[in-house]
Parts: C-alpha cells; structure tokens; sequence
C-alpha cells in the first residue's frame, strides 16, 4: 500500500504539479488537496493521510496555525514547504516548533523545470518522514519560555515502512544507514556512568529533527554552565541566524550564531552558520574558523568536519553528542574523537525523529553513552557542573 499524501498549498499551479511528482513514485499516492490551513485541518481529519506537506503563507489560516490544529487532534508527520529567507526561517521554526517533523526550499523554478534533483529529495523525504516518530514540545517553542523537556509519543506508519524497505535510495549519500535499520544500541540504565575526564568543550550535532531536540536539551542547561558549547544543526543559510536567536531566548545560556574568529567562553553556544563549515583552531586555544562553502561536501554545516577540529585542538577534552538525524554526517568526525581519547554520547532511537546519525555512531561502536533526549540534559549537568 502505498503512503498517502495529503497537499496542501494555495497555488494551483503548485498543487498540480506536487500532485505529478509524487504521484510518480509508485510508493507515494497524493490522496488529496487543500487550499488553505482550514481545509487542511478538515481533510486531515477526514482523509487520515500518511504524511501532509504544507504551504506556509495561505488565506483563511496559516500553515503554522493549521499545524497546531491537525496536531492537537491526530498527529501526522508534516513536511514544510519553506522560503529561504530570514523571514521564512522564523515562519519554518515556528512551525517545527508547532509539529512540523521538517522542512524543504519552495523553489518556483526547481518547480517548473521539473528537476530531477528536486523529485528524488522530495520523494525520499516524504518516504522517510512517512514513517517517523511525531512528538510535540510539552511548552509552546515559539516563545521565550524557559520550557522543561517533552515526552516522547512515538507513531510510525507500516506504509512507509514498507515503502522504505523496498527503496535503496533513502539513505544519505554514502552513508549506508538507513533510519530503519535493525541495528541499534539499547539505551543504558547503569547510573554509574561517568565520563574518564572532565572536558573543556561540548560539541553538539543534530539534523532532522534537530531544531526541538536542541532546545529540549539546551533549556535545561543553567547560565554558569562551565563549558563553551558548539553546535551544528543541517540547516541552510538564513536560517541558522533565527534559530540562534530563538534558542537565546528560550535558554539561560546565551546563544548566537558563530562568527569568524569567535573565542569560546562558558555557557556560551555558538552556532556552526548555514551554508559554511565550522572549525576550532588549535594555534590559537580553539577559537572559531568559519570556512567557505565546498561542493564537496554533502553537509553545510558538517559534524564530521566540526568533530574533526575539536580532536585536533583539543584531544581528549571533547564531549561529543550526536542527536536526531538523517543519514551517517558524525559518525568518521566521532571516530576522530574516540581515537583522542574524547567521549561521545547518542540519542537513543525511541526519542529520535529520524535514527540516522545517532545509529551511525551506535552501530561503528563509538557511543560511549546512549540516551533519550530527556535525559541529556540533565546527564550533562550532573556530569561536568
């Protein structure tokens, strides 16, 4: 059976056109179109899609105020349609903040020029977010609120299962896992854990998904938190600067996006910019250097390449954590790590949007802790303070 896709855009011509590309593939069957947040809500109601991707900017309502609605009744997995602007990086936070699972560029001309490029990554991520885990904050993210940790309410649909044990394209180029994969690592429940060594850097990393993780591990960090923080979330750029800012103002550490030649203080996170790859240089006590984009890279930002830096500047003094994610970016940048003598820890899969990247790390035997998301928090607390 295939998964069942419900449309929801204001555009005809984007309506019949995403009709066309996803009806292409023979797992993925557009079961309906809305025109505007309100007919979504009814026809997700009525209809019960697999997966709904969603216009931002529509008449009658919203798609952030339409996410709030079909989420407090059924909850669906919902892919964006974003703008890549600033302003639509603030409207796309808000509506992961609200339940959306992820987000994708509106590109009129991709669109209209029927790429190729564009029906693969839009075919494989609704096939991989089809038959993802849909949690929603416990607190309104879109605030400033100083929120605690959410529960996690996992659901999955056998469609897109299905769908994705047939298909061989889902995983990240060369990354070989797939979200789905029979190989993981049980969460531990020996509270003796304690890290070798007490590190002088944090470095965190996250992809689909990453945005709620984030905050639900970083809002539970105190202000005198004793360790600079870096982090690297997938995200294009635009969209790092309204994430930084966002995080700043839900944590009682400071956040900000990383500029060149930044120094790293305690209980300050920098994030690693869109578009860029972020490095710690070891000649001048790990200060930031933010390189130019290279198409050789898969990942902008890449933890691989962040990891990287951190074992060279500073050895056996990193905390790595590797959170929710599509595809394997961190798990050669942990090997690095653990050949440093630094520790890596991983989100566990029943708290994971996508067990990609934190399976990864898990499976290559790096993790020297696994997780839930809830949990990281308060573990690097009682860890390093």
């Amino acid at each position: 059976m295939p998964v069942r896709v419900l449309v929801v855009d204001d555009s005809n011509f984007f309506q019949h056109r995403l009709k066309e590309i996803i009806n292409e593939h023979p797992d993925l069957k557009v079961i309906g179109i809305a025109s505007n947040g309100r007919e979504a809500v009814d026809k997700a109601a009525e209809l019960k899609p697999d997966i709904i991707t969603m216009d931002f900017e529509m008449p009658v309502m919203d798609g952030v105020t339409a996410i709030r609605h079909i989420m407090a009744h059924r909850k669906v997995p919902i892919l964006m349609f974003s703008s890549l602007t600033y302003e639509g990086a603030k409207v796309t936070l808000d509506a992961l903040a609200a339940g959306a699972l992820d987000f994708i560029p509106k590109d009129f001309a991709e669109v209209s020029r029927n790429s190729a490029a564009l029906k693969q990554k839009l075919h494989e991520r609704l096939l991989t977010l089809a038959g993802s885990s849909v949690r929603l904050p416990s607190t309104d993210y879109t605030t400033d609120t100083k929120a605690p940790v959410m529960a996690p309410t996992p659901s999955a649909t056998s469609a897109a299962t299905s769908a994705l044990a047939r298909s061989t394209s889902i995983s990240s180029a060369g990354s070989g896992y797939s979200h789905h994969s029979s190989v993981s690592a049980k969460p531990g429940v020996n509270d003796s854990y304690r890290l070798k060594r007490q590190p002088k850097i944090l470095v965190i990393g996250a992809s689909t998904g990453g945005p709620v993780a984030l905050g639900e591990v970083l809002t539970t960090l105190p202000a005198n938190f004793p360790l600079p923080i870096v982090l690297v979330q997938h995200m294009p750029e635009n969209f790092t600067k309204a994430f930084a800012e966002r995080l700043n103002k839900q944590c009682h550490i400071r956040v900000r996006e990383a500029i060149e030649g930044d120094l790293l203080e305690p209980g300050l996170a920098l994030l690693a910019p869109g578009g860029k790859q972020l490095m710690l240089d070891k000649r001048n006590n790990g200060c930031v250097r933010i390189l130019a984009d290279d198409d050789r890279i898969n990942y902008k930002p890449s933890l691989d390449i962040t990891f990287g830096s951190a074992a060279n500047a500073f050895g056996d003094k990193v905390l790595g954590v590797v959170l929710t994610g599509m595809g394997s970016d961190g798990c050669q940048g942990a090997r690095l790590l653990k050949e440093s003598g630094s520790a890596i820890w991983s989100q566990d899969e029943a708290s994971c949007v996508i067990y990609g990247m934190p399976m990864a790390v898990a499976k290559a035997g790096l993790t020297d802790k696994v997780l839930s998301l809830k949990e990281i928090g308060p573990r690097l607390v009682r860890e390093v303070m």
